[in-house]
C-alpha cells in the first residue's frame, strides 16, 4: 500500500446493510434471481401503448333536441344545465364550455387534475339531475353524461368493401361489430358510412288535403294497428295460457291496407291512397372512402389501460376467424388503416433497441475504466434497478392516478435513468477497486470499507438527483398528467439504484473481483482452453440445428467477443488503466496545482460570468427556432374541410371528393401498390369522425369532411421526407369558394389548444358577432405572416327561413304557434310514429312529406294545417300563409359559451410550429391596435388563449419547479455538510450546467422545444451536483485526516476524477443514441443478420431535445466541476474567517442567498480594509491581500 493510502485508510467505516449482505451472500443471490424473474415477467406483461392513457377529469354532457335552432337549444337546454353545473361544490371546476347548435347541446366541464374522474362524473350527474325539472319534457334524448378520455380516440379503422350492395355491407359490418365488441379490451366499434334501414311514409300533401286527413290521423292509424296486446291468462285444464292479440307489422307492405279515418269528418282512405310506403334505407348521414373507393368503416375504440398492441392484434385475429369460418365471404375486402399499434410497436422497439445501445456503450466505457469484471458488476445494476423499481409499481399507480402502462414516456424514463442508475454503482465499485489495491487489502474488508466511506455522499447525491423530479409530480393540467410518468419512474428507478449499489453490487465484488495481472504478458491463445468459449460455441451450433437462430447467433457473438477480448481488448484496457489514466490524473493534478494558487481561483470563477453573458449573446445571435412540443416529419396529414352549418351531407361529400382528387394527384407517385411508396392509406370521412381531434363534439356534422393521409413507418421511407407533402397538399386544396380548409399534421405529445386562438367574450351575441367580424377583417387586412387560415369557430351567417306567426290571425282561427310548428316539423323533418321489429332489430317508421314536396319551399309554405278548433269543436284546415309570413334571414350556426359567457374564438393552425411564439407576439400587437382604434362595448373582452397561454403556464410551472428543486437540494446539503457555504458551492453547478445548455444550443442551432428544454434543465439540477458532492465530501474527509485545505482539494480531485468522469460519460453515452436517433434492430441482427441501421424516427423527434439538453449541460458542468468546485472550496475557506470577523457574525454564509450579489459584500470587505490600510488574511501564512 502506498504512503498516501496508509494515511487515508486509518480505520474501516462500515455501512450495516452492506456488511450484512456481504456476510449473507447466498441469500442475496437468491433474492436477486427472484427479483429478476418477477421484474422480467412484469415487464413482459405490462400493457403497451404509444402514449399514456391520460385520465383528465373532463366530463361532457350531450343532449339531443331535434328540430330546434342554436338559440333555442341554448335557452331551453344549455343554460338550465349550466346553471346547476356552476353551483358544483366539493370539487374545483376549472372551466365550463358549451356548444349549442341545431338539434344538439354539448357542455364540457373541466375539473382540476386533483379531482378523481369518478367524483367529477358523479358531481356532474347530480347537477344534471337537478336541472331536469327545467328542461323540456319532449327531449329527443336525455342528457348523456360521459367521461372524456384520450383512449376514446380510435386505435384502428377496419374498412370493408367489395361487390356487395350497401345494405349487405352494413349487415357484415354489424356482424364484425358484435364480435369485436365481445373483446373485454374494446369499448365500442362505431360504424361509419353504412346505410341504415328505414320505413318511410312519404305523404302527398294534395291527396292528404283532398281526403281531409292530418298527420295526426295517419299517426293514430299506424300506432293503433302496429301493436301486440296481452289480454291476460285463461285456465285450460291444469294450465294457464296467455291471451295475446298479435298485430305488429312484419313488413312495410302490410301497412298499405291500413284505413285512415279523417278527424275532419272526411272520407276514410287507405294509407296507400295518400302516401308512398317504402322499406328503404335512411338518407346517408355519413360517407367513408379508402384510397378513393367507398367503404364501410368501423372505428375501434379500446378501454383505458388496455394493451394497445394485443387489442389491435385481437381485432385482426377476429376478422381472420370470421373469414375462416365463412361468416364473412372470402371476396369481402378488409383493410386495416390508422393502426396505432404499428406506431406503438415501432416506438417500443426503437426505445428498447436504444436502451440496449446505450447499455452497450456504457458497458464499453466502464470496461476501459474499471476492467471487464468490474464493468459487469456495475452494468448489472441497470436491469436490477429496473426490476426492483417494478416491485413498487403500485406506488407509481397511486401517484399517476391510474395503472402504469409500458408507454414511450415510461421507456424513456428508463433510458434517461440508464446513465444515472450506474452512478451509485460506479462510485461503490470504483472505491472498492481503489481500496482493494490489486489484492493488497482483503476483498471483504475492501467492500465493506468502500461502502461505508461513500454511503453518506452517495445517499446525499441520490437524494439531490431525485429532488428536482418531486416538484414535477405536481404538474397541473393535461400536459402535467401526460408527463407525470417521467418523474414517477425516474424516482422509483433511481431510488432502486441506491439499494442495488449498496446491497447487491458489493456482494458481486466480493465474489468476483480478483487481482489484475499484466494482460500484455498473458498467453492470448489460452482463451481456446476456456470452457465458456466452447460452451457458447457448441450451444450456438446446436441451437442453429433446432431452428433458434437468433439465440444461436448471440452465443456465437459472445464467443467471438471472448476471442477479441483476449487478443486485443485486454491489452488495450491494461494500457489505458495503467498508462493513460495515471497520466490523465497527473495532468489533472498539475492543472489544479496551477489554478489553486493566489488569486487564480477567484479570477477563474469571475470569468464564468463572462462566459454566461457570452452564451446568452450567442444564443440570441443564433436565433434558434422555438416550438412548444418537438415535432418532426408528419406520420399523418389531415385535411379538414368545413362548409357553412346546414350544408347537405351529399354536397359536403362532393366537395370532399374534389379535395380527395387533388390530394391523390399530389401523392400519385407514393400511393399504395407502387414500388417504394411511402403512403399507407388515404381515408376520407364526411359528417362522422370528420372533425378536428381538438374538438370534443362527437355529433354528426354534415358540413364537415376530413381526409387522413397515413404514411408508412419511418424506417420504411428510405430517407424520403414527408414534410414537403404537407406543403404541397396545403397548396393543392385551396381555391374552393365558400370552403374553409385546414391542413395539419398529428400533434406531438398530449392534445393542446390551437396555436393561434383569440377569444372574444360577452353577453350580447349580436354585439359579440359584430366585434368578432370587425377583428377578423382587421387581422385579414393587417396579416401576420405564418398564420394558415384565421376563422371563427362558429358560423356567424348561417342562412335561415324564418316563419313569423301572426298571433292575432292565429287566435282568430283558433290555432296555436305550437300546432303550426309541429305541422311544419312533421312535414319537413318527419316524425317517428312507430317501429317495425325484425328479429332483435327495430327500424323506425318515419312519417313526413314526400322528398319532392319536402324540398320544395313553395309546397312547404303552402302546407294546409288540419286541427281541431277548440272554440267551435270543428276540425278546420287552413293554409300556412293565412296565419304566418315567411322571411329569409341569417343566424348563427352555433353559440359557444365559456364559464356561462358567450364567446367567439378566432382560431388557426400554423404552417411552421417553430413560429408560434413570434406569431402570437405579433398578434398581440395587432389586437391592441384594433382595441385602440375601434369602439368596443364595455362588456366585451378580447384576449389571447390557446397554445400561447398553455406555454406561459408551463414555463411558469417549470420555473417554480426549478426553484423548489434548488430549495430541496439546498436543505439536503445543509443537513449533510452541516454548513451553509458548501451547499452554495454545490448549487453553483446548476449555473454551470445552464451555461452549457445555452452554449450547446447556440453552437448547434438545434430547435428549442421549450417544454423539453425546461424539463431537461430541471432534471440537470439534480444530476450535475452529484459530482460536486463527491468532491467536497472527500475534501472534508481528507482535511479531517490532516491535509491542509489546498492539498486536500487537489488530492480529492485527483482521487475522485475517475468516478466523476465515469458518471458523466455514462449518462452522456446512455442518452447519445437517442439524441442522434441511432437505431439498430437487434432482433433482425441476430435472427436474420439484418441490423436495419438507420438514424431518426419518432423517438428522436420527441426526446431528442431533452437528451441534448442533458448532454450539453453535463459536458460543460463536468469540466467546470473538476476545476471550479476545488477553486470555489478554496475561495470559501479563505473568505470565511475574514468575512465573519468583518461582519461580526458566524452566519456569514447566509449572504449566499443574495446569489451573484454576494460578491458585493466581498468587495465591501476589501474596499474598507484597503481604506483602513489593513491587509485581508486569506487563510495561510504569508498570503495577505
Amino acid at each position: 500500500m502506498s504512503s498516501f493510502q496508509e494515511k487515508v485508510v486509518k480505520k474501516i467505516k462500515e455501512f450495516g446493510p452492506t456488511s450484512w449482505s456481504i456476510d449473507n451472500r447466498t441469500a442475496i443471490y437468491i433474492v436477486a434471481i427472484l427479483i429478476s424473474l418477477f421484474g422480467y415477467i412484469r415487464f413482459s406483461t405490462l400493457p403497451k401503448e404509444q402514449f399514456p392513457d391520460v385520465v383528465v377529469p373532463t366530463i361532457s354532457v350531450t343532449t339531443v333536441y331535434v328540430g330546434n335552432s342554436p338559440k333555442d337549444i341554448e335557452n331551453l337546454v344549455t343554460r338550465p344545465i349550466e346553471k346547476q353545473l356552476k353551483g358544483i361544490s366539493g370539487a374545483k371546476v376549472n372551466k365550463i364550455t358549451s356548444t349549442s347548435q341545431t338539434d344538439y347541446s354539448l357542455i364540457v366541464v373541466e375539473f382540476d387534475t386533483d379531482v378523481k374522474s369518478e367524483v367529477a362524473k358523479r358531481k356532474v350527474k347530480d347537477a344534471v339531475d337537478k336541472a331536469t325539472k327545467d328542461l323540456p319534457t319532449d327531449l329527443t334524448s336525455e342528457p348523456d353524461v360521459q367521461e372524456f378520455s384520450l383512449s376514446e380516440i380510435p386505435i384502428l379503422f377496419v374498412n370493408i368493401s367489395g361487390d356487395f350492395d350497401p345494405v349487405k355491407l352494413k349487415e357484415y359490418a354489424d356482424k364484425i361489430q358484435d364480435k369485436v365488441e365481445e373483446l373485454p379490451s374494446i369499448t365500442r366499434a362505431e360504424i361509419v358510412g353504412a346505410p341504415e334501414r328505414e320505413i318511410q311514409i312519404n305523404v302527398d300533401p294534395y291527396r292528404m288535403t283532398a281526403a281531409k286527413v292530418s298527420f295526426m290521423d295517419i299517426e293514430n292509424a299506424i300506432v293503433r294497428e302496429n301493436m301486440d296486446i296481452t289480454g291476460g291468462q285463461v285456465e285450460v285444464g291444469n294450465m294457464k295460457r296467455t291471451l295475446r292479440v298479435k298485430g305488429q307489422f312484419k313488413q312495410a307492405a302490410d301497412m298499405s291496407t291500413i284505413v285512415v279515418r279523417s278527424s275532419a269528418r272526411g272520407a276514410s282512405v287507405y294509407l296507400r291512397d295518400v302516401a308512398d310506403i317504402r322499406d328503404t334505407v335512411k338518407q346517408y348521414e355519413s360517407f367513408a372512402r379508402l384510397n378513393g373507393k367507398n367503404v364501410v368503416t368501423l372505428n375501434i375504440v379500446k378501454r383505458a389501460g388496455e394493451n394497445l398492441i394485443t387489442t389491435a392484434d385481437g381485432v385482426k385475429s377476429i376478422l381472420a376467424e370470421l373469414k375462416e369460418k365463412q361468416v364473412l365471404p372470402q371476396d369481402l375486402q378488409v383493410d386495416f388503416t390508422g393502426d396505432q399499434s404499428k406506431g406503438t410497436k415501432t416506438s417500443f422497439n426503437e426505445l428498447i433497441n436504444t436502451i440496449i445501445i446505450g447499455f452497450v456503450l456504457v458497458l464499453l466505457i466502464l470496461m476501459f475504466f474499471m476492467g471487464v469484471t468490474n464493468a459487469f458488476f456495475v452494468a448489472l445494476s441497470v436491469p436490477l434497478s429496473v426490476f426492483v423499481a417494478f416491485l413498487f409499481l403500485p406506488v407509481a399507480d397511486a401517484i399517476v392516478g391510474g395503472s402504469v402502462t409500458l408507454n414511450f414516456i415510461v421507456l424513456f424514463a428508463l433510458l434517461f435513468g440508464l446513465g444515472i442508475i450506474v452512478d451509485d454503482a460506479i462510485v461503490v465499485i470504483e472505491n472498492t477497486h481503489r481500496i482493494f489495491a490489486n489484492g493488497k487489502v482483503p476483498i471483504i474488508k475492501s467492500a465493506k470499507e468502500a461502502a461505508g466511506e461513500v454511503f453518506i455522499p452517495v445517499l446525499a447525491g441520490t437524494a439531490t438527483t431525485l429532488a428536482p423530479f418531486f416538484p414535477l409530480l405536481f404538474w397541473k393540467g393535461i400536459i402535467g398528467k401526460f408527463m407525470i410518468y417521467l418523474p414517477t419512474m425516474l424516482i422509483l428507478t433511481l431510488a432502486a439504484s441506491l439499494v442495488v449499489a449498496f446491497i447487491f453490487n458489493p456482494v458481486f465484488a466480493v465474489s468476483f473481483m480478483k487481482p489484475e495481472i499484466n494482460q500484455e504478458n498473458k498467453v492470448k491463445s489460452a482463451i481456446f482452453r476456456n470452457k465458456w468459449f466452447w460452451v457458447f460455441a457448441i450451444a450456438g451450433l446446436v441451437l442453429h440445428g433446432v431452428g433458434f437462430h437468433g439465440t444461436a447467433n448471440f452465443l456465437w457473438l459472445l464467443s467471438i467477443l471472448m476471442v477479441l477480448h483476449s487478443y486485443f481488448l485486454k491489452a488495450i484496457i491494461w494500457r489505458f488503466q495503467h498508462q493513460t489514466l495515471p497520466r490523465l490524473m497527473n495532468q489533472y493534478e498539475k492543472l489544479l496545482r496551477w489554478i489553486l494558487v493566489g488569486s487564480r481561483p477567484a479570477k477563474t470563477f469571475a470569468s464564468l460570468f463572462g462566459v454566461f453573458a457570452l452564451s446568452i449573446v450567442l444564443l440570441m445571435l443564433r436565433s434558434n427556432k422555438m416550438t412548444f412540443f418537438p415535432s418532426g416529419d408528419p406520420n399523418f396529414i389531415y385535411v379538414y374541410a368545413k362548409l357553412p352549418v346546414g350544408t347537405d351531407v351529399r354536397y359536403t361529400d362532393s366537395i370532399t371528393r374534389v379535395l380527395e382528387t387533388n390530394v391523390l394527384k399530389v401523392l400519385e407517385n407514393e400511393l399504395p401498390g407502387k414500388a417504394g411508396a411511402i403512403v399507407e392509406s388515404v381515408i376520407s370521412n364526411v359528417a362522422v369522425s370528420a372533425n378536428n381531434p381538438r374538438d370534443n363534439n362527437r355529433s354528426v356534422q354534415p358540413h364537415l369532411g376530413r381526409i387522413q393521409i397515413s404514411f408508412v413507418e419511418f424506417e420504411k421511407r428510405h430517407g424520403k421526407s414527408t414534410a414537403p407533402y404537407l406543403t404541397s397538399i396545403r397548396e393543392a386544396v385551396q381555391g374552393i369558394p365558400g370552403l374553409d380548409v385546414e391542413v395539419d399534421k398529428e400533434s406531438a405529445g398530449p392534445p393542446t389548444e390551437p396555436p393561434v386562438n383569440i377569444e372574444i367574450a360577452g353577453d350580447d351575441f349580436d354585439e359579440l358577432a359584430k366585434v368578432a367580424t370587425q377583428l377578423l377583417q382587421y387581422l385579414d387586412t393587417n396579416r401576420v405572416e405564418g398564420i394558415q387560415s384565421l376563422k371563427a369557430d362558429v358560423d356567424l351567417n348561417n342562412p335561415e327561413i324564418t316563419i313569423n306567426v301572426d298571433r292575432s290571425k292565429a287566435m282568430m282561427e283558433g290555432i296555436t304557434t305550437a300546432q303550426i310548428g309541429m305541422a311544419i316539423r312533421t312535414a319537413q323533418f318527419g316524425k317517428e310514429v312507430s317501429k317495425i321489429k325484425d328479429g332483435e332489430d327495430e327500424y323506425k317508421i318515419q312519417l313526413r312529406y314526400a322528398s319532392d314536396r319536402r324540398n320544395n319551399v313553395d309546397d312547404l309554405l303552402n302546407t294546409r294545417i288540419v286541427f281541431m278548433d277548440m272554440n267551435t269543436m270543428q276540425v278546420k284546415s287552413i293554409p300556412l300563409g293565412a296565419v304566418a309570413s315567411v322571411e329569409y334571414t341569417n343566424t348563427a350556426g352555433g353559440i359557444k359559451r365559456k364559464n356561462v359567457r358567450r364567446t367567439i374564438q378566432l382560431q388557426s393552425s400554423v404552417a411552421d410550429p417553430t413560429l408560434v411564439t413570434g406569431i402570437n407576439a405579433a398578434l398581440k400587437e395587432r389586437i391592441q391596435e384594433f382595441i385602440n382604434s375601434t369602439s368596443i362595448p364595455s362588456d366585451i373582452v378580447i384576449r389571447q388563449q390557446g397554445q400561447s397561454e398553455q406555454e406561459q403556464e408551463t414555463q411558469a410551472f417549470l420555473g417554480t419547479a426549478l426553484l423548489m428543486a434548488i430549495g430541496i437540494i439546498f436543505l439536503i446539503l445543509v443537513l449533510q455538510f452541516n454548513s451553509m457555504s458548501k451547499p452554495f458551492i454545490v448549487i453553483t453547478e446548476i449555473f454551470f450546467s445552464v451555461i452549457g445548455v445555452f452554449l450547446g444550443y447556440a453552437l448547434s442551432g438545434i430547435t428549442l422545444a421549450t417544454i423539453m428544454v425546461g424539463v431537461g434543465v430541471v432534471g440537470l439540477a439534480g444530476i450535475v451536483i452529484k459530482n460536486g458532492i463527491l468532491l467536497i465530501e472527500f475534501t472534508d474527509e481528507l482535511r479531517t485526516r490532516g491535509y491542509r485545505t489546498r492539498e486536500a482539494a487537489i488530492q480529492a480531485g485527483k482521487i475522485r476524477i475517475i468516478p466523476v468522469l465515469l458518471t458523466a460519460v455514462a449518462t452522456i453515452l446512455g442518452l447519445l443514441p437517442l439524441a442522434v436517433g441511432f437505431n439498430i434492430d437487434f432482433a433482425g441482427l441476430f435472427q436474420h443478420l439484418r441490423p436495419n441501421i438507420f438514424f431518426g424516427g419518432d423517438s428522436v423527434v420527441f426526446w431528442g431535445p431533452l437528451s441534448w439538453t442533458i448532454i450539453f449541460g453535463l459536458i460543460f458542468s463536468f469540466f467546470l466541476t473538476l476545476i471550479m468546485v476545488p477553486g470555489m472550496y478554496l475561495i470559501a475557506e479563505r473568505l470565511r474567517r475574514p468575512m465573519e470577523k468583518f461582519y461580526g457574525t458566524r452566519y456569514i454564509a447566509l449572504l449566499g442567498f443574495a446569489g451573484p450579489f454576494f460578491f458585493i459584500f466581498v468587495g465591501i470587505l476589501f474596499l474598507v480594509r484597503r481604506i483602513q490600510g489593513r491587509k485581508v488574511w486569506l487563510g495561510h501564512p504569508g498570503k495577505m491581500a
